[in-house]
C-alpha cells in the first residue's frame, strides 16, 4: 500500500512540476482572467506622473493604466475585474514586470537597450526634458554655463566652461540615464567635479536647498512639481533650459506582443480622441504645441 501510495504522490509532483514552465510563461491577459486581477505597478513618489493614495494611486500615467484597463475588461468580457495597485521602488521595478508581480508599470521610464534586455515598452506616453535646479545665490559663472550663455568656439569655449562647471559638487537620481548623461559630459569635457546620487527628487533638491550640492539635474515636470508644492518660497531656482529630451512608456512583459498590442491600441486611440490631452490638462499644466505634433507621431494608426 505505502508503495502504491508514493508511486502515486510522485506522479502527481511530476505533474505538478511540468505545470510550473506553463505558469510561468502564461501571458499577461490569461493570468488576468484567471486571477480576475490587473495589477498596475507604480512608484509611488514620482509627481505628478504616480503618486501613493491610501491604498491606491493618482497621477497621469495612472490615469491612462486606468483606461488601459477598462480596455482589458472589455476584450476578457470581465466587468468585475479588480484594480490591484502595487508599488515598487526604482531597484526592482523592471524585475517585477519580468516577473509578473505586475501585469504594467504605469510609471513611465526611458525604454533602454539594458531595460528592454528585460521589458518591453508600450508607444511613448511622455516625453521628459532633462532640466537643472540651483539654488538663487548660485555663481554666475555656473549659472552662464548651465544656460548656455558661453558662445562654442574654439579652445576659449571650452576653458570658460570648464572654469565654470569645474570644482562643483552636482546630484543626480542613482542609476537613471541622467546620472550616465552627466558622468559622460564630464568625460567629454574634462570637467572637474564631484557627482553625488540621491534615492529621487525630493533628496536631490533638499540637497541643493542646504548648499550640499551646486545644482540637481532631473525630469523638468518632476522638479517643477516639487518645488511648486515644497520650495514655493524657497531659496530654489528651476532653470528654463532642457539638455536633454527622452520619450518615455510603459514597461510591460518582454515576450507578451497581445497584451502590448492592447495597451498600444488604447493609447493610440487617446492620443486620436484627445483623452491623452485632457490628462496634460489635468496633470501636467496643458501639453505644449511640441507635444501635440509628437501625439500624432506617438500614436499607431
Amino acid at each position: 500500500m505505502n508503495v502504491k501510495l508514493t508511486k502515486a504522490n510522485n506522479l502527481l509532483l511530476v505533474c505538478l512540476l511540468a505545470l510550473v514552465p506553463v505558469l510561468a510563461d502564461a501571458n499577461t491577459l490569461e493570468r488576468v482572467r484567471s486571477s480576475n486581477t490587473f495589477t498596475l505597478g507604480y512608484l509611488p513618489d514620482f509627481a505628478p506622473f504616480s503618486v501613493q493614495a491610501a491604498d491606491k494611486a493618482s497621477g497621469y500615467a495612472i490615469d491612462l493604466c486606468l483606461k488601459i484597463a477598462d480596455k482589458v475588461k472589455t476584450e476578457l468580457g470581465l466587468p468585475g475585474l479588480q484594480i490591484r495597485y502595487l508599488p515598487v521602488t526604482a531597484t526592482d521595478e523592471m524585475s517585477a514586470v519580468r516577473l509578473g508581480k505586475i501585469d504594467i508599470l504605469c510609471t513611465p521610464s526611458s525604454p533602454t537597450l539594458e531595460r528592454r534586455k528585460a521589458v518591453s515598452y508600450s508607444v511613448p506616453i511622455y516625453t521628459a526634458g532633462l532640466s537643472a535646479v540651483v539654488r538663487k545665490d548660485a555663481s554666475e559663472a555656473l549659472l552662464n554655463v548651465l544656460n548656455g550663455k558661453v558662445a562654442r568656439t574654439g579652445p576659449t569655449w571650452r576653458a570658460t566652461v570648464n572654469s565654470g562647471l569645474s570644482n562643483q559638487t552636482y546630484a543626480a537620481t542613482a542609476g537613471g540615464i541622467t546620472e550616465a548623461w552627466i558622468r559622460q559630459q564630464m568625460r567629454l569635457l574634462g570637467v572637474v567635479a564631484t557627482l553625488v546620487t540621491v534615492e529621487n527628487t525630493a533628496a536631490g533638491l533638499k540637497l541643493v536647498s542646504e548648499g550640499k550640492a551646486d545644482a540637481f539635474f532631473a525630469e523638468r515636470m518632476m522638479l517643477q512639481n516639487l518645488i511648486s508644492t515644497d520650495y514655493s518660497a524657497g531659496n530654489l531656482v528651476l532653470l528654463d533650459r532642457i539638455f536633454e529630451y527622452a520619450p518615455t512608456a510603459m514597461a510591460v512583459d518582454r515576450d507578451d506582443e497581445n497584451f502590448r498590442l492592447l495597451v498600444d491600441t488604447t493609447l493610440s486611440e487617446m492620443y486620436r480622441s484627445g483623452e491623452i490631452e485632457q490628462a496634460f490638462d489635468k496633470y501636467l499644466g496643458g501639453a505644449s504645441a511640441t507635444a501635440k505634433k509628437l501625439f500624432k507621431v506617438y500614436a499607431i494608426p
